[in-house]
This record gives structure tokens, C-alpha cells and sequence, in this order.
């Protein structure tokens, strides 16, 4: 019971129910808490003011002064105060009015006392959980900025290099990476860094039909087609001197990456229906989550167009390939979600932590923020424990876990080996430990990307013959 000042933690009952005040304070104070009971919402806030309890349990309906009221000038006087309300309502509106104003649980009528037990000792763990870290996620020196990209390994480091250059000149740049890296984001910051007075101008190839494509890459003049009664500028004319940014350009038409060519070549093009020629001003980003190597070897992208955009190009490596990272992006992360819904979360426990940095994040960092999102949303304390992630703790627990490599046929404890040979070792032994598994369940074991597994088969010289 360590949170009440002296060691034993405080509860407050406000209940106008004789019985129930009794049996809970009776119960409480068996298990070893200090407990003040109130009659009245008036009585209830006078001690909260004297005693400065830990948890309130208040009941919704009191004789004097509405439960929500109580709440509202509880929280006011504390904004972290941990309140569980319990009432004999079982509607759905008063459940979400109670957790829209604050409370931290709720509990309906008759009491269970083992439920509301259960319920004090999670709101004592938040503030235990608070206490620890409190100021440390909220350092004033640990400020960020909207648009940041967070990374601290070399691999990250030498992004940032390429932004410094491109930046520099107006070259024609292609973004890999998997889904949910930041290849839009990255492009943000170095149309920011060369033009941030100019459009950005963002279109997903994958999203519209080849027919409209067309007409919103380049334009189209009056009566050019059906539905055409007017003249439209298209992206790359509206961007004038800007950045038109070209996702999922692997899904685009051969045709139009004909036409596409030609505009990287010749820096200008024609509106659809059109015969005047129009300059070409903007700078272009292109983005994609595929192997586009792979797919101009199946002539499904060409050559010609590939070599065109390659001039300078940026990979982004997967999150599974940063986990060092991890922390770094959920600090922020948490920071900018506190920001955009006036929250004021702290982090996430240890054991979260831990699974994140255990976890092999398909969707990358758009997964990661997307889980944050929904656990701040949800959350009733102000530390985001497992309860708040139960769909991923739940797949986390199905994950074929990697075998044990330290028997005595993988390192010798007399060897010296380089990080390579210690790599190429383990890779094998994975392999021949889970001899009945596809490339992919592979994949998900070692925590890597199937290109990046593909490599490393080549550059060993081991060979997986399963699909």
C-alpha cells in the first residue's frame, strides 16, 4: 500500500447508501487501507480537501449534489485524482459520460466487492506507476517539433545526410520502404528544406483509376472528354516551383509511366485533349513499398522510368531493423498524441515496453501510432499498461518464438567470430530448427523483411528452397 504519504494507502467512500459505505469501509480496512467515508457530496469534498485520500469511490446519485458535479470539482482541485464511480444506472450514456469526465473506473450496483477491489488496486498501480516516472516523459529540454523524424542509428543518420543534399537542389528522388515508415513524411521534410513557400502536392497512384490519373497528373482541356466542361490545371501545374510526391508509384499504369518518362526527360508535357506544351516546375518525389528492381525484372515497371527516378534514392529501413528506436519513437509519439487530444499521458509501462521491443511491427510506425492512439484514448490511468494493448499482447502471445542458440554447436566459448559469422551461424540455425516453416514464418522469427532475408541467403551462400 505504498501511495498514501505515509505508507498506507487512503480511500475515500462517498456514498449516501449506509449499508454499502459500510460493507466497503469494512472490507477496505481489513485489507490494510486507510478509509474515510461521506454522506453527502458536500461532506465528500470537504475530505477530500482534509484527508487527501489516494482513490475515491463515489456514488453517482447522492441527496445533495449530482455525482458528475462531485467529480468535476474533484478533478478540478486534482486533475489526477483516481475516482470510481458506482451507481445503480446500467445505461451505456452514463457509463460514457462518466468516463468522458474523468473517472478512472466504473462499477455498477450491487457492488461486487472482489470487481471494486480489483479497481483500487489498478488505480493504486497507476499512481505508483506515475510517481516513479513523473517529469520524466514531460522534461521541458525534451521538446519535439511537428514533422520530426525520429532515428538514432546509422542507418537513420545517413538518411538525414541525403535530406541535407537533395535539399540542395530540386534532383528527382524515390522513397522504399515498407508501409507505415514515413515515406510521406520524409518527403515533407525536404520539400520544407528546398521549397517550404511552394505547394506540396501529394497523389496516390494506387487510388485512382488510370483514366482519371491522367487527368489529375497533367490536366485536361475543355471537351478533351466526356465531362470535360472546363479547362483543369493538373498536380503538376499546380505546384508551379513546389513537390509533386508520387505514392505507391509501382501501381501506376505502363502507360503513364510512359508518359511520366517523358515529363523526367523533357520537363514538360501536355494537358489532356491539349497541344500546347506546359513546363514542368516542380520538383518530383516518387514513394514506393515495393522492390521496384524486381518488378521491372517481371516487365511490370520499366527500365527506363526506374533508372529516372533512381538518381538519388532513400530506403527506409523497416522498424523491426530499429528497435533501438522504439523508445525514442514512443516518447515522442505520446507527446505529439498528448498534444493533438489534450491529454496528459505519461508512457507505457516496462512490460509494454518490453513486448514492443520484442514485437515485429508489420505495419511499422504508422501500427505503432495507431496502437498508441486507441490505448490514450481508452486509458484510465495515465501509464499505458498490457490491459491497454489487448490485441497485440494477444498476437504477441502466437508468435513462434526463435529457438535456443546456445548449444554448443552454434558459438564455441573459445571462438572469436565477426558479427557476420555470428549472423550467418544463427540464420542457419533457425533454418534447421524450423525445418517445417515457410520463408515467411522464417522471416517473422528472425524479425526481418523477405528482401532482406533474400539477401542475406545470397550473401552466405545458404540455400532455402521453400516458399
Amino acid at each position: 500500500m505504498t501511495p498514501g504519504d505515509e505508507g498506507m494507502a487512503k480511500i475515500l467512500i462517498i456514498d449516501d447508501d449506509s449499508s454499502i459505505c459500510e460493507t466497503i469501509d469494512l472490507y477496505l480496512t481489513e485489507e490494510g487501507y486507510e478509509v474515510y467515508t461521506a454522506k453527502t457530496g458536500t461532506e465528500g469534498l470537504n475530505k477530500f480537501v482534509q484527508t487527501s485520500p489516494d482513490v475515491v469511490i463515489l456514488d453517482i446519485r447522492l441527496p445533495d449534489i449530482d455525482g458528475f458535479t462531485v467529480l468535476e470539482d474533484l478533478r478540478e482541485d486534482d486533475e489526477n485524482v483516481k475516482v470510481i464511480m458506482i451507481t445503480a444506472h446500467h445505461d451505456m450514456d452514463t457509463t460514457i459520460n462518466a468516463m468522458k469526465a474523468g473517472a478512472f473506473d466504473y462499477i455498477r450496483k450491487p457492488v461486487n466487492i472482489d470487481e471494486l477491489e480489483i479497481a483500487v488496486r489498478k488505480a493504486l498501480k497507476s499512481i505508483e506507476m506515475e510517481r516513479k516516472i513523473d517529469g520524466l516523459l514531460m522534461e521541458p529540454s525534451r521538446q519535439f517539433k511537428v514533422g520530426d523524424i525520429i532515428g538514432t542509428g546509422r542507418e537513420m543518420s545517413e538518411i538525414f545526410k541525403t535530406i541535407g543534399i537533395v535539399s540542395q537542389s530540386r534532383t528527382t528522388v524515390l522513397i522504399q520502404g515498407e508501409s507505415g515508415t514515413g515515406k510521406e513524411l520524409i518527403a515533407k521534410v525536404i520539400h520544407h528544406n528546398t521549397s517550404p513557400n511552394e505547394p506540396y502536392i501529394a497523389v496516390n497512384c494506387s487510388a485512382i483509376v488510370e483514366t482519371l490519373l491522367e487527368s489529375e497528373l497533367f490536366g485536361h482541356e475543355k471537351g478533351s472528354f466526356t465531362g470535360a466542361i472546363a479547362r483543369k490545371l493538373g498536380k503538376f501545374e499546380l505546384a508551379r516551383y513546389g513537390t509533386v510526391f508520387l505514392d505507391e508509384i509501382s501501381e501506376m499504369s505502363l502507360n503513364l509511366q510512359a508518359k511520366l518518362l517523358r515529363i523526367l526527360q523533357e520537363m514538360e508535357f501536355e494537358r489532356v485533349g491539349g497541344k500546347d506544351k506546359v513546363k514542368v516546375n516542380a520538383r518530383i518525389i516518387a514513394a514506393t513499398n515495393k522492390d521496384l528492381k524486381t518488378l521491372v525484372k517481371e516487365g511490370k515497371f520499366r527500365d527506363d522510368l526506374f533508372y529516372r527516378l533512381n538518381i538519388v534514392s532513400i530506403k527506409i529501413p523497416p522498424l523491426r531493423e530499429r528497435r533501438e528506436e522504439i523508445p525514442h519513437l514512443v516518447d515522442y509519439l505520446i507527446t505529439k498524441i498528448n498534444r493533438d487530444l489534450h491529454k496528459r499521458m505519461l508512457g507505457v509501462s516496462d512490460e509494454v515496453m518490453d513486448t514492443f521491443m520484442k514485437y515485429t511491427w508489420p505495419g511499422n510506425v504508422r501500427e505503432l501510432e495507431n496502437l498508441l492512439v486507441r490505448a490514450v484514448v481508452v486509458a484510465k490511468g495515465q501509464i499505458l499498461g498490457r490491459g491497454d494493448f489487448p490485441d497485440l499482447l494477444e498476437d504477441f502471445d502466437k508468435k513462434p518464438v526463435p529457438v535456443e542458440t546456445e548449444d554448443e554447436d552454434f558459438i564455441k566459448s573459445d571462438e572469436l567470430l565477426t558479427l557476420d559469422e555470428v549472423e550467418e551461424r544463427y540464420i542457419r540455425k533457425i533454418i534447421k530448427n524450423n525445418s517445417n516453416k515457410t520463408k515467411g514464418e522464417i522471416c517473422e522469427i528472425l524479425g526481418i523483411s523477405r528482401p532482406t532475408f533474400e539477401r542475406k541467403l545470397d550473401r552466405y551462400g545458404i540455400v532455402f528452397e521453400r516458399e
